[in-house]
């Protein structure tokens, strides 16, 4: 495996995966969530299938043993986008990104009580690190005497639970499925919950909407390929700290493109998860080599 290919793509999906949260951001709330959750998952959809054609046979990379399991890791998932769009019309996207840090402390936790994963000491110290880090950046919003931002919190704080129960729900498909055949059908399960809003409300986006709208469809997409591939030449352990450099390009895009910098309490608090995240991976990857030289 290519380790620096790994990491560059990883570092790409990273970016992609911000640029897709900016695009939801710039609507500004404009566009019923639910639409923007079907344009995000019908463009991507497309994206996906091209992809796939170029890996081989579409049907036989998409071919599913357990296609409830799909449906759980679909309404999950689909759960995690809805509250994460909420949260962006409430809170920046600095905001936004460093409140999604929680998924993988909830996926600890979660893991441990459904899969009956052996958790170690030192990934429980990493968890109440990290949650005393979301507390830190709450309490940012504690004093703003207004209830929305905190609302936008608690919008966020749902998001990173529906991708903790997400992820968990990818592990346990990861040793049956195949990846082609999780993506897909996540993307479908999106498509058609984000298309039965149509029902309840639904407006027409004008031609910048509609830029936004294809934006946030591709970034999502592409965000999703790249994260793929990235798995075919790095270690997920190797790869996973990198996900908090999406911290830093939506930092970078908050002030470029719509004017926002996050706050003292938003830097010191994603610093204290990042940091027990990044605890986290480097104490299994170190017990990980060591297994692996005791063997040898």
């Amino acid at each position: 495996m290519d380790a620096k290919t790994g990491v560059l793509l990883k570092l790409m999906s990273a970016l992609c995966a911000t640029l897709m949260l900016a695009c939801v951001k710039g609507l500004q709330g404009l566009i019923p969530t639910g639409e923007v959750i079907f344009f995000r998952s019908f463009v991507a959809l497309f994206l996906l299938l091209v992809w796939l054609k170029f890996q081989g046979n579409i049907l036989e990379l998409i071919k599913t043993k357990n296609i409830f399991g799909h449906l759980i890791r679909g309404f999950s998932g689909t759960g995690g986008m809805y509250f994460n769009y909420l949260a962006l019309v409430s809170i920046s996207l600095a905001d936004a990104t460093a409140i999604s840090y929680a998924a993988p402390l909830f996926t600890v936790v979660m893991a441990a009580m459904l899969l009956k994963e052996s958790v170690r000491v030192s990934r429980w110290l990493a968890v109440i690190i990290g949650f005393a880090g979301i507390m830190v950046m709450m309490s940012a919003y504690l004093g703003t005497g207004g209830s929305t931002p905190i609302i936008g919190v608690l919008f966020a704080l749902l998001a990173a639970l529906c991708s903790a129960t997400s992820s968990v729900q990818i592990r346990f498909l990861n040793g049956i499925e195949k990846p082609g055949a999780i993506v897909f059908y996540f993307s479908l399960m999106t498509t058609f919950i984000g298309l039965a809003t149509l029902f309840f409300d639904w407006r027409t986006p004008d031609g910048g909407q509609l830029l936004l709208l294809t934006g946030c469809g591709l970034f999502g997409g592409m965000a999703q390929i790249l994260m793929t591939l990235s798995l075919r030449h790095a270690d997920a352990s190797l790869l996973a700290p990198f996900d908090y450099t999406t911290l830093v390009w939506s930092m970078l895009i908050g002030y470029f493109c719509l004017g926002s910098t996050p706050g003292a309490a938003t830097l010191f608090g994603s610093a204290i998860i990042a940091g027990a995240g990044i605890f986290a991976v480097w104490g299994e990857r170190r017990r990980a080599q060591t297994a692996r030289t005791s063997t040898r």
